[in-house]
């Protein structure tokens, strides 16, 4: 025989469990409308794959997972998505969430689907594949992903595996009606956990409570080595660090998990779950579900699809809501009130609990702590509720982690035994949602903190890159000024320029060596073309670097085709000059410097001559003669399909030009009005 370890503490409230096991499980049918949640497990909620309007069938997943900790969701029946919105689910604080919503058709057509007959020659990373694609979450506490907690700590060794049959709480026989019904399913599914795990050793632990549930479950465990443990029944003996230490004599330390002492617990319904899974290849839709209380004329147990709504259940055992206090999720000691009966049937919904007064009265008002003691005597978690009760009236967090306040189960059995019908429960569910909280809002800011300190070292690199390229800019400055001055001290560079000019000009009237006119447009031309060239070159790496020189070169280039032109026509004018008579050229030309010259303060002259207008007339006349060549340029670049920085720069300039042009036609546009009056 097993021997069998005690915890701290620990109630026996009445049990009252006979009302729902009358008759065996029943089927809850098909309701008009499913609301499936996308979060109905601990992690991150599923994310949607299915549209508005989209038919789908049994089975098919709706929703994937969107992490490691995350689970599918399937639709339970055949029919139309006809929303995807916020709903109301069922959750203490009654707020909306994400749902798919299904009308159902009736049809019940299911989802191509198999499974895999011969576990047993499946890898274990196989079968914990089809358990997360099934949606299998814990049926039996807070929904944590089944095969995330099968898969374990990649450093933890698994010896114990352990299958939780003891449903404490009072009302609720969901997993006793499964034993009673469908131990083999249940047998079956614990030893797919098996050889998934490779535990030393498998038990599976029922209070002495279910006599009948015990029976069937030894005769489906005979001679597979599942050893059934059968123990006395004390409430919270169903929380996991509770049955741990029963069963094994070991105590999970605070903070840790039961992988941390080689043990893996999973529930019973869990268990059918992975059997349906992994045989048939069935995903996760349905659970049963105790209904129960005065207030309902036939209580039991009901095979119901998630997402079906609670009225539709509740219907179904005739409940009588005048007679109903409240309506309770759960069991009396963890459940908690309902206040729409329209919110949907979950994975974790066990129970529906459905009270009158006498039954289960209202809460006495809440009187001072006498200090007795006796709810520390009834903490299965060896825990002071007395001192947390003080620190989360106190708001005291950093007090409260001290003394363990995340070791609290809630299960109630300190509230169930204060004399002063304190509701501690309360109070520490919600001190640990303002740590939570307090928890998230530390890590965001300090995620800012690290974003603007990462900002300033940026920037302050930036300007020590920009000051050090002015510094090197600046120091070849002095450089090249140093150097001009080291090799003539004396020299007036303006003179200087003044006597090399008449050098030159000296050298051009001997007449031997001198360069002729055609020469020198010859070279003016190539000497502008390969400026143009380099130019251009510039701007094209500008555009692709994004540089904010690009209006500046741009500038540039056009200033250099237009001299370019001007060259190119000045060679093309000596050129035609020099086809007539020499006689005719000479006398017509001259000296082709002096015409030049001429020509140059001819321009000068009639420039300053012009008016305001003139002036204006010949701006607006250049700018419209380089807005079609930079819009020319614009259409052949996205007609090449060239990259968008370059296209994107050529959009600006041409921006830019047509801007100057509006300007300068206003500009000319008020200077005829002023003149008119």
């Amino acid at each position: 025989m097993r021997k069998i370890f005690d915890f701290h503490g620990g109630i026996h409230p009445p049990e009252n469990k006979h009302q729902s096991l009358g008759e065996p499980i029943r089927s809850a049918g098909i309701p008009a409308q499913l609301t499936v949640p996308l979060s109905q497990h601990i992690g991150a909620p599923s994310v949607p794959v299915v549209e508005i309007g989209q038919r789908v069938l049994k089975g098919q997943v709706i929703a994937d997972a969107s992490g490691f900790v995350s689970v599918p969701q399937h639709a339970p029946s055949s029919g139309t998505v006809i929303a995807i919105e916020q709903r109301a689910i069922p959750h203490p604080s009654g707020y909306l969430a994400p749902c798919v919503v299904i009308a159902c058709d009736g049809l019940d057509e299911w989802y191509p689907h198999q499974g895999c007959a011969d576990f047993s020659a499946c890898e274990p990373a196989e079968l914990l594949g089809l358990i997360r694609e099934a949606g299998i979450a814990g049926m039996g506490g807070a929904g944590f992903p089944s095969a995330v907690k099968l898969k374990g700590k990649a450093d933890a060794t698994i010896h114990t595996l352990i299958i939780n049959g003891t449903e404490c709480e009072p009302y609720i026989t969901a997993d006793d009606a499964l034993m009673r019904e469908r131990a083999r399913d249940i047998v079956t599914g614990v030893q797919i956990l098996r050889h998934i795990v490779q535990p030393a050793e498998t038990l599976i632990g029922v209070e002495d409570n279910k006599p009948e549930g015990l029976a069937a479950l030894r005769a489906a465990a005979e001679g597979t080595g599942i050893e059934i443990v059968e123990f006395p029944t004390k409430y919270p003996s169903g929380g996991e660090k509770q049955l741990i230490e029963i069963l094994t004599g070991k105590q999970v330390p605070s903070g840790g998990l039961p992988a941390d002492i080689g043990v893996v617990c999973q529930n019973i319904g869990t268990a059918v779950a992975v059997q349906q899974a992994v045989l048939h290849g069935r995903p996760l839709i349905s659970r049963v579900t105790t209904v129960t209380g005065e207030a309902v004329a036939l209580p039991g147990n009901y095979e119901v699809l998630l997402g079906t709504p609670m009225s539709h259940l509740l219907d179904l055992a005739q409940y009588d809501a005048v007679r109903n206090n409240r309506l309770i999720m759960g069991g009396p000691m963890m459940g908690f009130t309902l206040t729409d009966v329209s919110v949907p049937i979950v994975k974790t919904t066990n129970c529906l609990l459905a009270p009158v007064e006498s039954e289960l009265p209202t809460p006495t008002p809440a009187q001072a702590c006498i200090r007795c003691g006796m709810c520390a005597e009834a903490c299965p978690a060896s825990l002071l509720p007395q001192q947390l009760f003080w620190f989360s009236q106190g708001k005291e967090f950093e007090k409260l982690e001290q003394h363990n306040l995340f070791d609290c189960i809630e299960c109630g059995a300190c509230s169930y035994a204060c004399p002063s019908n304190i509701p501690l429960v309360q109070y520490y569910r919600a001190s640990k949602a303002d740590i939570v909280q307090q928890r998230r809002d530390h890590e965001k800011s300090e995620q800012s903190r690290l974003r603007f300190e990462a900002r300033q070292e940026r920037l302050a690199r930036e300007e020590e890159e920009k000051e050090a390229k002015r510094a090197a800019r600046k120091k070849a400055a002095e450089l090249r000024a140093q150097q001009a001055t080291d090799s003539d001290d004396t020299e007036d560079p303006i003179q200087a320029a003044i006597e090399r000019a008449k050098a030159r000009k000296a050298a051009q009237q001997q007449g031997g060596n001198s360069e002729s006119e055609l020469d020198k447009l010859e070279k003016a031309v190539a000497s502008t073309r390969k400026r143009l060239d380099t130019a251009r070159a510039k701007l094209k790496q500008a555009q692709e670097e994004g540089s904010n020189l690009v209006d500046a070169l741009q500038t540039g280039v056009d200033k250099t085709q237009g001299k370019l032109e001007q060259a190119e026509q000045a060679l093309a004018d000596h050129r035609a000059a020099s086809s007539e008579p020499r006689e005719a050229a000479s006398a017509d030309s001259g000296d082709a410097a002096q015409a030049a010259i001429a020509r140059a303060r001819a321009a000068r002259v009639a420039a300053a001559d012009l008016s305001p207008q003139q002036k204006l007339h010949q701006q607006i006349d250049s700018l419209r003669q380089r807005l079609n060549k930079s819009s020319q340029r614009l259409a052949d670049s996205r007609s090449a399909g060239e990259e968008a920085k370059i296209v994107d720069a050529l959009e600006a300039t041409e921006q830019r030009l047509q801007e100057k042009l509006a300007a300068a036609e206003h500009e000319l546009a008020e200077l005829n009005a002023t003149e008119s009056s």
